[in-house]
């Protein structure tokens, strides 16, 4: 929150708290991942009675984590993979502020460097934070980005990055991919690996299967819309120790219940003309609002199985959503240390299947215990965008951490846990127009999550909190109680030169 332009929306006037209504409110939150805990929160400090209801048996979704056991009997903890958490996720962090307000669960990693398939490196360490600075230092200093390489930039093709303004960009570019959109600015194909495909892999997909829209947007996330800078923090203990077991508790203080291992099959109506959640167990309960806050396939298997809901353009538009490729997560448990000077986190291009490789004991406690007693390193392999997991896949992304890390090919694997999963949502061209918002057709139903279309300048986990709190304060808004302000970095390119330039080579004005 560093960002003196960043945006605040604030949220809409109404009671302070539910107990200064005749009747308190019930609302059923389904999905216990970032978008479900923004939303049970916002309600529930409202003074609204949450049931959040969760299929697995930790909270957290895709940024959750468990315990596994080794074959020696001793207990590893895990979770699916690497998550940054930006200075920019103002919403997210809002959130885990709750539980502490000087966020000491994060600890900060200065740099974010990146290799190709030649040994080119790039890294973010140093770069000024001011924009439009901070990109041009990266362009400049980086090994495949040349001067002459921005003299042949097409200034016109390019302008939409410089001048982003959300919803419009999507209009414009959402139906182009990524990949089309660099090569038709020219952009040069060495520094797209390590300069643009980042931003496409943070969406589990490769840049012919992104929308274009996307990608513009979270360049000015992340460069040109925020001072934040590109330095972030990750968890310092794996995610359920760090982050949700205390905002668990912290939810249970003001009244949550709170259902593990509860799987929501359907939505429906009770005789009063309230929802009635029923699980798979059989157990139902009455509410005046739902939050249906899950990852795709299980929102369209609890829309399938609710057949009352919404209206058919609504229900076809959640049939349409689709998910990502599948990507893999392979953690290995070594028995001898890499080398001092890996950093903690190494992103590849041009290196397939390799997409990352992070040195867990560098930032986790506890892989940093297993260390301190075992005497070796605990690194995990990232492969975005596969066809299917596979033991030929798996030993190629070996042999590249060997290519990478040479000190590791002799040694034994101790443990190893290898996730291949595909319920990301997808991001491809076209997509956004016929995406469903967070508001629905039926009164007191809303949508959360990171492939639920909202209208601001927020991606990734930050999109997954934002509509969160959305969803939340649409229900607070019905309840007649006072919501929450949302905060955002600019809604449009901050700076006026960039503007005027872009304005000038397209021939058009946005107001």
């Amino acid at each position: 929150m560093t960002d003196r332009r960043r945006v605040r929306h604030p949220a809409g006037s109404g009671q302070p708290h539910a107990a200064y209504l005749a009747d308190r409110p019930t609302v059923a939150v389904i999905g216990g991942g970032i978008a479900g805990l923004s939303a049970a929160t916002a309600l529930a400090e409202r003074g609204v009675a949450v049931h959040l209801f969760e299929r697995e048996q930790y909270l957290g979704g895709r940024v959750g984590g468990w315990t596994e056991t080794a074959p020696d009997g001793s207990h590893l903890t895990m979770n699916r993979g690497f998550h940054a958490f930006f200075r920019q996720y103002y919403n997210l962090r809002n959130v885990l502020r709750r539980v502490d307000p000087e966020l000491s669960m994060f600890t900060p990693l200065d740099d974010y460097p990146l290799v190709d398939g030649e040994g080119r490196r790039d890294t973010f360490r140093g770069l000024p934070r001011t924009p439009p600075l901070n990109a041009m230092a990266f362009a400049l200093r980086s090994p495949t980005f040349r001067v002459r390489d921005l003299i042949r930039i097409d200034a016109k093709a390019a302008a939409p990055l410089a001048s982003v303004s959300v919803p419009e960009t999507y209009w414009q570019l959402d139906d182009s991919d990524a990949e089309s959109f660099l090569r038709d600015i020219n952009f040069p194909t060495a520094a797209q690996h390590l300069a643009f495909e980042v931003f496409s892999r943070s969406f589990f997909t490769r840049p012919d299967g992104l929308s274009a829209a996307e990608l513009a947007t979270m360049f000015h996330i992340y460069f040109l819309g925020s001072s934040e800078g590109l330095v972030f923090d990750v968890a310092a203990e794996n995610f359920d120790i760090a982050l949700w077991k205390p905002l668990e508790r912290y939810l249970q203080r003001h009244g949550a219940d709170i259902r593990t291992g509860a799987a929501v099959t359907a939505v429906g109506n009770d005789d009063a003309g309230r929802f009635l959640v029923t699980a798979e167990s059989g157990d139902t309960v009455g509410c005046d609002g739902v939050v249906l806050a899950t990852e795709v396939p299980a929102l369209q298997r609890i829309i399938a199985g609710s057949p009352g809901l919404g209206d058919g353009q609504w229900r076809a538009a959640i049939a349409d959503l689709g998910t990502a490729a599948p990507f893999l997560v392979r953690r290995l448990w070594l028995d001898r240390p890499v080398d001092a000077d890996r950093p903690a986190f190494l992103g590849t291009g041009g290196l397939p299947p390799l997409d990352n490789i992070s040195v867990l004991e560098r930032y986790e406690r506890e892989a940093a215990e297993w260390v301190d007693q075992h005497g070796g390193s605990v690194v995990e392999l990232h492969a975005y965008s596969i066809t299917e997991d596979s033991p030929e896949l798996r030993k190629a992304l070996d042999s590249r951490l060997y290519e990478l890390f040479p000190e590791t090919a002799d040694a034994r694997v101790v443990h190893q846990v290898t996730l291949c999963r595909n319920d990301c949502p997808r991001l491809a061209p076209g997509d956004f127009a016929g995406r469903p918002g967070v508001r629905t057709p039926e009164n007191g139903l809303v949508l959360a999550g990171d492939g639920i279309r909202i209208d601001l300048p927020v991606a990734l986990m930050e999109r997954a909190a934002t509509t969160g709190l959305s969803a939340a304060n649409a229900l607070l808004e019905r309840f007649g109680v006072r919501g929450h302000d949302i905060f955002t970095v600019p809604v449009r390119g901050r700076s006026a030169v960039l503007r005027h330039f872009a304005e000038r080579v397209e021939g058009r004005v946005w107001t």
